[in-house]
């Protein structure tokens, strides 16, 4: 690995918003003339192990999911692509919300949440065109 590909690996894999120890969740951020909407998997999760904030134009996600099996009772690991444990996620907005809108509902694993954006931040229609 080159010096420079080396220093640029360090600096993403040492970062403070980067932790080994801690999964990412995967989310998809749609956005209608009225609304975002963000919406993520986290089957196995409870309502009560997450933490969802906004802090200016960033929703932030945190959360964990506890395993099942115990680390004694575990057998021989094969394959282990499900994160157990803390997980966190943020997301800069597309457009400004009103922080007092917001509405977030867990259901059958899927995390769905709601953000009424901001009156300045919805279409205007011009309807007169002046003609130049």
């Amino acid at each position: 690995m080159s010096p420079i590909s080396e220093h640029i690996q360090n600096d993403f894999t040492d970062s403070t918003w980067f932790s080994q120890n801690e999964g990412q969740l995967s989310v998809d951020v749609m956005e209608t003339s009225r609304e975002i909407v963000v919406k993520s998997a986290i089957a196995g999760v409870n309502a009560e192990d997450l933490d969802i904030t906004l802090h200016e134009d960033t929703l932030t996600i945190r959360g964990s999911r506890a395993e099942e099996i115990s680390e004694t009772k575990r057998g021989k690991i094969h394959v282990q692509e499900c994160h157990w444990g803390a997980f966190s996620r943020s997301i800069i907005l597309p457009s400004h919300v009103d922080p007092n809108s917001v509405d977030a509902v867990l259901k059958k694993g899927v995390l769905t949440i709601r953000l009424k954006k901001t009156e300045t931040d919805k279409p205007i229609s011009i309807l007169d065109l002046d003609d130049l």
